[in-house]
């Protein structure tokens, strides 16, 4: 049912690729892509970060930011940089970190997808980072950095990807961050249109990561519907059953008032509470761990106090936590607006927490991670997460492939 097609990629020479391919651009800030491309002269990032080339003052999403990431595009290509495949292909792409592989495919996916809702959301957008996003697809002609999608596993999928991973990858590198990238283009038209015709049999795309991104390229193919190039975006799918979800956590930097006594005694009427010997993340839905105070406890909801389990977005620890800890103890009523509240990458790790928590005098909770289950059943009955739901780890890299749509951009 959903649109995935083979394309003909830019992307870098095989002794270029781990010079070139480049962390997502918004997961650095100025100062650190700017140490990068120190590092990486020929990096993505001179076209997706243009403020590593401008002065400290200019506007990141102004014009003249945009002017830079157009030339700073065609200078990668024009240096080699980049070079366009000869044909179409899929690009099965995997990543493997802390010893556990993912795999999906590189591929494009259709706008009018999106606008139909078989690409699916389970995040609202803000229309300034759309606007931004737009901008920089259109001032360079092409979909620097693909959209991270999940779709629910297919037998047939699965088995075509294995038969193209049973060969060592082509491109192969660890990046500087431990995480081993592999890409193995799939040139044979006929394996690629079977591939084509599983995707026909698929419900939906879900966006794991990158919803501006896919808003921002939508429109951009609203702006000319006839023109088939415009309107089909860079996307790498995997199958759900390849994907976690890391936790996302939750620091507030004050007690709202209480003493360590008597938040504890506060949550006793929803959680039982146990004092842990040390860090011990949760591993179960409905409990949590919190750091308060130097101390890590275990916290378990009460049954009789269990969320509407039919309520997809109720039933989320995120959720749970919000309502029985967050907004009645600590005054952290809108999570979306708050400045008391931090949200930390599983990623990090616990020490983090703590550390944060710490700093600031606050307490700390360290979440059950989010079921890609519970993704899919939020996106599908059109509802939407409580902000700072997922983690996903680990990204994407970016310049691996690159779709170009303008040429003339």
């Amino acid at each position: 049912m959903v649109i995935f097609r083979p394309f003909a990629a830019w992307r870098p020479p095989v002794e270029l690729t781990a010079e070139v391919a480049a962390v997502p651009y918004d997961v650095v800030d100025t100062a650190e892509a700017r140490a990068l491309v120190a590092d990486h002269p020929q990096s993505l990032l001179r076209a997706t970060r243009p403020d590593v080339d401008l002065p400290d003052d200019a506007d990141m999403h102004g014009e003249a930011a945009y002017a830079a990431a157009r030339a700073a595009w065609r200078r990668l290509k024009a240096e080699g940089a980049l070079v366009q495949d000869p044909m179409p292909a899929f690009y099965v792409y995997a990543q493997t970190m802390d010893g556990r592989r993912q795999v999906g495919i590189a591929g494009l996916a259709s706008a009018a997808d999106y606008a139909t809702g078989l690409i699916k959301k389970h995040e609202h957008t803000r229309p300034d980072k759309e606007d931004d996003r737009k901008h920089h697809i259109e001032a360079v002609g092409a979909h620097l950095e693909p959209v991270f999608f999940a779709f629910r596993a297919s037998e047939s999928i699965l088995i075509w990807i294995r038969k193209v991973t049973d060969t060592p990858a082509p491109v192969d590198f660890v990046a500087p961050d431990g995480i081993r990238h592999e890409l193995w283009p799939v040139w044979d038209p006929l394996a690629n249109a079977v591939l084509v015709g599983f995707f026909l049999d698929v419900d939906a795309f879900y966006i794991a990561d990158g919803h501006h991104r896919t808003a921002a390229a939508a429109r951009v193919g609203e702006d000319d519907p006839t023109n088939d190039a415009r309107n089909h975006f860079l996307a790498v799918a995997f199958p759900h059953t390849e994907l976690r979800i890391l936790p996302y956590n939750r620091v507030v930097e004050d007690l709202a008032g209480h003493t360590p006594a008597a938040l504890l005694a506060a949550l006793e009427a929803d959680w039982t509470i146990t004092p842990l010997k040390g860090a011990e993340a949760p591993t179960a839905r409905l409990t949590v761990s919190m750091y308060l105070a130097g101390q890590w406890y275990g916290l378990a909801l009460r049954p009789e106090r269990y969320p509407d389990f039919t309520d997809p977005v109720a039933r989320l620890d995120v959720s749970v936590v919000q309502d029985r800890v967050l907004a009645p103890l600590l005054g952290i009523e809108n999570p979306r607006t708050a400045t008391r509240i931090r949200f930390v990458g599983g990623i990090r790790g616990l020490e983090t927490l703590a550390q944060q928590a710490d700093a600031t005098g606050g307490v700390a909770f360290a979440l059950y991670p989010t079921s890609l289950e519970d993704l899919m059943a939020i996106s599908d009955a059109g509802q939407v997460m409580p902000p700072k739901s997922t983690w996903f780890e680990p990204k994407l890299r970016s310049g691996l492939v690159v779709s170009e749509f303008d040429p003339e951009a």
